[in-house]
């Protein structure tokens, strides 16, 4: 029989982690790479059967999630963060298919609930996420924060989701955009010899609202939609701003038409993609065929 083990690395988690612990107890071994946490983490895993590992607390997380695969016996891995769980029916598939399968690697569906509410539109769902795969067959590259693991071999995917309690509060959102996220973000587009121009000011925010209100339909998903496709502009101006200031706050001069310029050229887009999602929306096809006129024409001014 095929065995699992279950990898969390984590860092100041204790009031997350034993949620999540006691949703893989079913798996035949169960470590943790405790991140110099400063709180009961380490403890309540322990109490919990799990094998701890201490390490420094890395800033590419990645790194002792590699260090925890190496510890693990298991024939597969299931690599998890302190505020996923795995729900039953996806405990029992994943027990399922292990044992009978070419796959070395198998993505997973993620249900991410922020501020309360699954999000079901956007970045934020289907989400998929390699996370379960033959041991000795995976590892993350440590490239940067926000990258998937990599197998040797062939993937499959699951059809249960894991539930992902993501962003709480709006303060945690921001923190981490600061001091995690972001900062990633700008050390990999320092390495592609990114070229700092004035309008990405604009353009990097306005994109990133229009791709995730209106074109991954964000728009469905209520007040919260609209508030966290601002937040992922947010995040795409800090990241621009980042880089400005990486480049020594240049002093690059601008004019009221060039910006002007930029704002109707936006205008325009947004425009493009919100008569895109009526249509996409409507049930009538007469008033498609007038959304579609709208857009044409707008698009040909």
């Amino acid at each position: 029989m095929e065995t699992i083990s279950v990898v969390i690395s984590a860092w100041n988690e204790e009031a997350k982690i034993k949620r999540c612990l006691e949703s893989v107890h079913w798996a035949d071994e169960i470590i943790v790479v405790d991140n110099c946490s400063t709180d009961a983490t380490a403890r309540v895993a322990k109490r919990n059967k799990a094998k701890v590992f201490s390490r420094p607390n890395d800033p590419m997380l990645n790194v002792n999630k590699n260090f925890g695969f190496d510890q693990a016996t298991g024939d597969w891995i299931l690599s998890l963060d302190a505020d996923e769980i795995i729900p039953a029916p996806l405990a029992t598939e994943i027990k399922d298919c292990v044992g009978h399968t070419t796959c070395v690697g198998f993505w997973i569906a993620r249900k991410n609930i922020l501020f309360g509410k699954w999000i079901r539109h956007g970045l934020w769902w289907p989400d998929k996420q390699l996370r379960l795969f033959r041991r000795g067959k995976g590892r993350f590259p440590c490239v940067h924060v926000h990258e998937y693991l990599e197998v040797d071999g062939i993937s499959g995917l699951l059809q249960e989701p894991y539930i992902h309690h993501n962003y709480e509060n709006i303060s945690q959102f921001i923190r981490k955009m600061d001091t995690l996220y972001t900062e990633s973000e700008v050390l990999k587009l320092l390495r592609t010899n990114y070229q700092l121009e004035w309008y990405d000011a604009l353009r990097f925010p306005l994109s990133d609202f229009v791709k995730v209100y209106f074109a991954q339909s964000g728009y469905k998903d209520g007040l919260h939609g609209l508030i966290l496709a601002l937040l992922q502009s947010f995040y795409s101006f800090v990241v621009f701003a980042k880089v400005w200031e990486k480049k020594r706050c240049a002093d690059l001069e601008i004019s009221l038409d060039q910006v002007s310029a930029e704002f109707l050229n936006n205008k325009r887009d947004i425009f493009y993609w919100l008569l895109t999602a009526k249509i996409k929306e409507s049930r009538f096809i007469g008033k498609k065929l007038m959304l579609k006129l709208r857009r044409w024409y707008a698009n040909k001014q």
